[in-house]
């Protein structure tokens, strides 16, 4: 220690200094309020279109700037938010499609999580206890911006990031697309019909189940999460009791503990409700929406897909695990599915469009109160908001219902608005992942392997003979060689033959012509130059299709389809998985940028940006703001 009474001065005056300039360093970032509002799918031809229609869009762009942004090779959700989550291109994150496949197994996966079972067991009987839990672990590689900020002592709420399940444990987050039900899907809905035409089946997206209805009563039985201490994994089920009044539309719903009472063509609140794993002492908890579809003179039920309780959340759904009960508790509960948009119950003929509508409209209020909460929370650092309405929407609604999905556009616009009015000191941007175009005619890539001899079918229907398949196709802009030493039965060397099929089958797709209009269908098929870590699950080529076209339904989940081109039938009538220049998305921004031709992969950097951060070493974007992050600091 300095004993010395000059040398004791200069000590403290240095350390004096040293502290006040660290705290002038913090106070750079503390106070300072960054808003990002993230619309999936909000499309600039649809915004430029509606200016007069969607003023707090319109004040931004006069304030700040409005642009188009470039999206990611595919222009998918999972791939375009991963790179704007880290910084990095699909080849370096790992997350190509919603759906990739295993080329040890040939089987498809989610793209965005694995759940590891837990790694110690006991077996008692017909019963397998666990010693220790089961993991979920995010498959997307690359380090979240807002982790940085944290390392940064900047806070961050970060409230429904796409593939952010389970969040990563930095700042305070809900979890977004990719939280799965409690089935353990991307969502499972329920339907219950007495009407004796109705059979019991297995749908996309959902189950039918035949009602019997005795002196007004109905016993449902609703299908909850595997049971995953037996050893067979059974299913276990709840029972919801419908009590129809005989005279009025009414009808009372009872599942344990929970009741409430429903109209015909109404929804009813959450329902909580328990599905036992062990008798009498172990359960796990969901929460169900009902729709009373009809209630005279049949019965037409619809149960929302088992979400997860944040009131008592089964599956790692925030960060802290208590937030959602926090919010919960402060908002009352809400949708914590992923995609909590049913369009499948639309696609199925469950819901017509104003059920859907419905639906939809709900899943908005719940994102409307969200926002209201974290706004209430938020007082310095990063806030990040998701809206998913705008995307769902656009998919059911883009050119043939211009108004109802103005509507959307509208609602999202007013929460804009009331941001700036809340927080009018705060930067704040606003963007989306992707823009739309119509979905007219499928391609069937499978079937077009098919007939150029690449693909080969065994004896048994629709079974790929993978002793003779050369590429294959599976997700919706995925094209794979059955390569030797990777795929199971891979037949095709590395090296010379690998790329002499590349060129035959880019020069085959680019050459494809649709004989009903004569266009090209494919515009674009890029090589994928995947990393070392994830040239495993990479695919080798990204297809992109041209306006209008799309993957078909068989090609996402790796089939052989009827024919090559096909119209598009299905109440799923736009889409964004095509050529990535087709579809870009949107950038506003409260204070005006300098780059001429933004990128997703920019934003992280920008956002770390303004708080004065350098970006991490691996990231590729630059900010759009035009100065180094240190320049951007000083004001």
């Amino acid at each position: 220690m300095p004993d010395h009474p000059r040398t004791i001065f200069l000590f403290t005056l240095v350390f004096t200094l040293g502290l006040a300039a660290c705290g002038e360093h913090r106070s750079n970032a503390k106070g300072r309020q960054v808003i990002v509002i993230g619309v999936d799918g909000m499309d600039p031809v649809f915004v430029e279109k509606h200016w007069a229609d969607l003023p707090n869009l319109a004040g931004l762009r006069s304030q700040g700037s409005f642009a188009r942004l470039t999206t990611t090779t595919p222009p998918q959700s999972p791939t375009a938010w991963s790179t704007f989550i880290t910084g990095l291109d699909p080849a370096e994150h790992g997350i190509f499609d919603f759906v990739h496949r295993d080329p040890a197994t040939m089987e498809p996966f989610l793209s965005m999580t694995e759940t590891k079972d837990a790694r110690f067991e006991v077996s008692l009987g017909s019963w397998q206890l666990p010693l220790s839990r089961a993991r979920i672990v995010s498959l997307r590689k690359g380090k979240p911006f807002w982790q940085t900020l944290g390392e940064h002592g900047i806070p961050a709420t970060i409230v429904h990031m796409p593939t952010n399940y389970p969040p990563v444990e930095s700042g305070e987050g809900l979890a977004g697309m990719g939280t799965p039900d409690l089935q353990g899907t991307q969502g499972t809905f329920s339907y219950f019909s007495d009407d004796p035409g109705e059979t019991a089946r297995a749908v996309s997206g959902g189950a039918i189940s035949k009602a019997q209805v005795t002196g007004g009563r109905a016993i449902l039985h609703l299908e909850g999460p595997p049971n995953s201490l037996r050893r067979d994994h059974r299913a276990s089920f709840a029972d919801l009791v419908v009590d129809v009044d005989p005279a009025q539309p009414f009808a009372r719903l009872t599942i344990g503990d929970s009741t409430g009472i429903v109209r015909e063509g109404e929804w009813s609140d959450w329902l909580p409700v328990d599905f036992p794993l062990l008798p009498h002492l172990f359960s796990v908890r969901g929460m169900v929406r009902v729709f009373a579809k009809q209630l005279h003179p049949r019965l037409r039920i619809y149960v929302s897909p088992v979400n997860v309780d944040p009131d008592s959340p089964a599956l790692p759904i925030s960060t802290p695990r208590s937030l959602s009960r926090e919010i919960s508790r402060a908002t009352g509960r809400f949708y914590t599915l992923g995609i909590p948009e049913d369009t499948s119950a639309l696609r199925q003929g469950v819901f017509d469009l104003p059920q859907f509508l419905a639906q939809s409209a709900l899943v908005l209020n719940d994102e409307k109160k969200l926002l209201d909460d974290s706004l209430e929370r938020f007082h310095d650092g990063l806030l990040f908001f998701y809206f998913s309405s705008v995307d769902q929407n656009s998919h059911i609604l883009w050119g043939q219902h211009e108004q109802e999905l103005l509507n959307v556009y509208r609602a999202v616009d007013a929460s804009i608005g009331e941001v700036r009015r809340r927080k009018p000191a705060a930067e704040l941007m606003v963007m989306s992942d992707h823009g739309f175009t119509s979905f007219d005619r499928s391609v069937d890539l499978n079937n077009w392997l098919y007939h150029e001899r690449l693909l080969a079918l065994s004896q048994s229907p629709d079974q790929i003979d993978w002793s003779r398949t050369k590429a294959y196709a599976l997700g919706l802009n995925s094209l794979y060689f059955n390569l030797a030493g990777r795929e199971r039965h891979g037949i095709v060397a590395d090296g010379s033959e690998s790329r002499a099929l590349l060129e035959q089958i880019r020069t085959g797709l680019l050459a494809l012509r649709d004989p009903v209009n004569g266009r090209a269908p494919i515009e674009t098929v890029t090589a994928v130059n995947a990393s070392d870590a994830n040239r495993q699950v990479a695919p080798d080529l990204i297809v992109g299709y041209g306006p209008g076209y799309r993957g078909s339904w068989e090609t996402g989940v790796g089939a052989v389809g009827r024919t090559v081109l096909d119209d598009n039938t299905d109440a799923w009538i736009a889409d964004h998985c095509i050529n990535a220049a087709d579809v870009p998305g949107v950038l506003f921004t409260s204070r005006p940028i300098s780059a001429s031709n933004p990128a997703i992969a920019d934003l992280p950097v920008s956002i770390l940006a303004l708080f004065g951060v350098a970006p991490e070493p691996a990231m590729k974007g630059h900010s759009v703001y035009g100065a180094s992050y240190g320049a951007v600091t000083a004001k």
